[in-house]
């Protein structure tokens, strides 16, 4: 089992930079996949970047690509993903997640609680 616990989230600007963590618990976290996705209101929960357990390979989706950078620290059991130039299209709660086929099937196993990101025009 694996927990999972987001913070960071809060209201941003447009163009504004937002920085979220998410601190895992349980399991041998280097041994995961992990990654962020999202849910607006009314839609379903997307995609939105991922990195391998050695933290050597990431994908995104084509919608942040060159403005979130995910990253972790084993060491700290912790990922991050550090969003720039934020557009109101990126409000959205946003979940970290981990599992085996979070990179190669975008999907997860294991869910933190989700944090709220604004982006305000």
């Amino acid at each position: 089992q694996v927990q999972l616990v987001e913070s960071g989230g809060g209201l941003v600007q447009v163009g504004g930079s937002l920085r979220l963590s998410c601190a895992a618990s349980g399991r041998t976290f280097s041994n995961y996949a992990m990654g962020w996705f999202r849910q607006a209101p009314a839609k379903g929960r997307d995609f939105v970047a991922a990195i391998t357990g050695g933290g050597s390979g990431t994908d995104y989706a084509d919608s942040v690509k060159g403005r979130f950078t995910i990253s972790r620290d084993n060491a700290k059991n912790t990922i991050t993903l550090q969003m720039n130039s934020l557009k109101p299209e990126d409000t959205a709660v946003y979940y970290c997640a981990a599992g085996p086929f979070v990179l190669s099937a975008r999907r997860g196993n294991y869910w933190g609680q989700g944090t709220q990101v604004t982006v305000s025009t």
